[in-house]
């Protein structure tokens, strides 16, 4: 038995509906739904394989109002707020199968959502370099996939997915015979969340060529590809290179090292993501590829500068340390610059090191006329909790 909500002028309730004043009805829904001032009165309730919406639109409910909501479809349902409203929750919107919990009117177009729980707002997904990997992570259990190459991430059920790209570094600096050139910068790392109801093909950036200083006059870069989900999210590759004359460039990611006696263009970290690289102090030093999380150390004398630290994955994915993104060390005409962990060392040789493959780091920087040091490509993570 329900109780007939509303109650009208000169209605008799029988001690039987009293005593089950509680028990609203249920309105089932089947396919995305706007409520009605009616649905304080009701349970709605969302029954769809498919994602769906519930949305609360401006001045229908009345301060104090509760509207009792929740999805028992496989489909993830989201409460959306209509134009002009306002809703808050300290947990998450979207609901999963067997989620629910209530909306509480604060005013015609404030509301707070009391997430019950019931279920993960998370999808699940397969692709990538195998089958997904379980972790627990902070106490949170979650599985992930990785993507080294370019492939197809298929949604096998529509939510919430946690991703950290990384775009590919970019290349060391080729110069003239008797100078030192910089180590390349790092890609862009980039982390957060997504909805996903429907596959994406996930492309990883490749990592940027060798730039060509050699007339020491022009700035002529290439730049690392971008790994993208979709159209959805993209990290940047790194725009490797320095400038001879002072004039300022942007950068995306970690900045290349300087080359040649104090080069490096006159940007700060705030116009891009990652840190720059480090300056020479002469011909005979380079400086160190800024990484993800540091800035690319300065060259001295003979030596090239350190490359810049990046970040360490295992905070996403579990297990031991593995670090992305970071800066590729200088060329020196006697000692190349140190590797940041997970990076490559600059050389004194002619041929530096490329950046290693799926860590989005820069090249290694030489000294003399090089043929190698391109970027590190880039690398995709997608993690759900389970």
């Amino acid at each position: 038995m329900t109780t007939p909500f509303p109650f009208v002028s000169g209605a008799v309730l029988t001690a039987a509906q009293l005593n089950d004043i509680q028990n609203l009805p249920i309105s089932d829904k089947t396919a995305s739904y706007t409520l009605v001032a009616t649905d304080v009165f009701k349970r709605t309730i969302m029954n769809n394989a498919g994602a769906t919406t519930i949305t609360v639109d401006d001045a229908i409910f009345s301060v104090g109002d509760v509207i009792q909501v929740a999805n028992k479809g496989a489909g993830t349902t989201t409460i959306s707020a209509g134009s002009g409203v306002t809703i808050n929750t300290s947990g998450s919107l979207a609901l999963a199968q067997y989620g629910g919990g209530y909306l509480l009117c604060l005013s015609a177009s404030t509301f707070t959502f009391f997430n019950l729980g019931g279920g993960s707002a998370y999808g699940t997904a397969t692709g990538g370099i195998g089958a997904p990997t379980a972790v627990t992570i902070g106490g949170v259990d979650y599985e992930y996939l990785q993507f080294n190459a370019t492939g197809t991430l298929t949604v096998t059920k529509a939510g919430f997915f946690d991703y950290l790209l990384v775009g590919g570094g970019g290349g060391s600096m080729k110069n003239v015979a008797a100078e030192a050139g910089g180590g390349g910068g790092a890609g862009q790392l980039l982390q957060g969340s997504v909805y996903l109801s429907a596959n994406q093909t996930v492309t990883i950036g490749a990592g940027g060529a060798i730039f060509d200083m050699t007339d020491n006059q022009h700035s002529i870069f290439t730049q690392g590809g971008t790994t993208f989900i979709g159209s959805l999210v993209a990290a940047l590759g790194n725009v490797s290179g320095a400038v001879s004359t002072g004039t300022p460039m942007w950068y995306v990611g970690g900045a290349c090292g300087g080359s040649v006696s104090g080069i490096r263009s006159n940007i700060t970290e705030s116009d891009f993501q990652g840190y720059y690289g480090g300056t020479s102090s002469a011909a005979t030093n380079g400086g160190g590829g800024g990484g993800s999380r540091a800035r690319g150390g300065n060259g001295t004398s003979t030596t090239g500068g350190t490359g810049g630290t990046g970040f360490d994955v295992s905070a996403f994915i579990g297990g031991s340390a593995l670090f992305k993104a970071m800066g590729g060390g200088g060329g020196g005409s006697v000692t190349g610059g140190t590797a940041a962990t997970g990076g490559v060392a600059g050389s004194a040789t002619t041929t530096p090191p490329a950046g290693n493959a799926n860590s989005g780091g820069g090249g290694g920087g030489g000294y003399g006329v090089t043929t190698t040091g391109n970027g590190g490509s880039g690398i995709c993570y997608i993690r759900y909790k389970v």
